[in-house]
């Protein structure tokens, strides 16, 4: 069975891994140029050497036992480890959040830099279009990303798919990674709720980073739903501000800082763990099924995969 699966996040590719696993040939389609959707990693060069940030999720958790050994494998392959300033049970991709997926994703099949835009249904087949990109047929296609952009897929060919993304809503985020010469006069490592801040955490202290003092600062989601369409310096000044609040004073000069709007952050909570139509051939998988955790969206994957081959009718 050849199977498409758009999106290359954590859903998409614990579906193909699983799918593979059972002799099928899944093929992966990203509009990115690497692994991990919101499991972001961004680098920067500043005067004092480059920097990373971990722009999207900050840490994850493992509350079930098969994601529990997954992640018991990434520490031992040193693709993960715990971060306490975060919270008992969090932990972080090492040497960057996105390790976990980019090891993944090696092992898959994946086009990247492929933006799909239309889902066609071909005589009992499946054809994926967008930009320069026009596949070959596919058997069986799986959507592996935000709702709001599923329901935009899906409304040509499975409008009760379609109607279900539709009604899930995801939460937009600002967020404004900093950079600085020295160690900031703030004592710990994560700020929460507090002013128009949702999170804040010096990246710089997690496992396996550089030493350069770097934070990475996340408005809340009423905040930025209010600056929604604001233009990026105005973003990175009052986030900068907020900081400097939580600093008892003004931020010494950032030797880099630049902002990245998410439109789709947090997302909404379906209540089903996956979507999956045997008689079309079209899944649908992602957090926004289960809960907007990383965990979430390798378990919503990995049930649709599991249905897949087990020939379930679907829900």
């Amino acid at each position: 069975m050849k199977i498409a699966v758009i999106g290359a996040g954590i859903a998409g590719l614990a579906c193909a891994e699983r799918l593979q696993s059972a002799g099928c040939r899944a093929t992966l389609f990203d509009k990115s140029r690497s692994a991990g959707g919101r499991m972001a990693t961004r680098r920067l060069p500043t005067p004092i050497g480059p920097v990373q940030f971990d722009h999207g999720a900050q840490y994850f958790t493992a509350r079930t036992p098969q994601f529990a050994a997954l992640v018991e494998r990434w520490r031992a392959a040193g693709l993960a480890l715990p971060w306490p300033a975060a919270g008992p049970d969090a932990w972080v991709g090492v040497p960057e959040m996105k390790a976990p997926a980019v090891a993944m994703a090696a092992n898959c099949d994946v086009q990247w830099s492929s933006q799909v835009d239309v889902v066609h249904s071909v005589d009992g087949h499946w054809r994926l279009s967008g930009g320069d990109l026009v596949t070959n047929v596919f058997d069986t296609v799986v959507l592996a990303v935000p709702s709001e952009q599923a329901a935009v897929l899906l409304a040509p060919c499975h409008t009760a798919f379609a109607d279900r993304a539709a009604a899930v809503v995801s939460l937009p985020c600002w967020t404004v990674m900093l950079a600085f010469a020295d160690r900031l006069p703030i004592i710990a490592d994560t700020v929460r709720d507090t002013g128009l801040i949702g999170w804040a955490a010096r990246d710089s202290s997690k496992p396996g980073r550089a030493d350069i003092e770097s934070w990475v600062v996340q408005a809340s989601a009423s905040w930025s739903t209010a600056h929604l369409n604001d233009a990026a310096d105005a973003v990175i000044a009052a986030l900068s501000a907020a900081l400097g609040h939580v600093a008892y004073g003004a931020l010494p000069p950032a030797v880099a800082g630049v902002a990245h709007r998410w439109r789709y952050a947090r997302s909404g909570v379906l209540g089903v763990d996956c979507l999956w139509d045997a008689a079309a051939g079209i899944g649908v998988c992602g957090d926004w099924l289960i809960g907007p955790r990383v965990e979430a969206a390798w378990l919503s994957g990995t049930a649709l995969a599991d249905r897949m081959i087990g020939g379930a009718p679907g829900r």
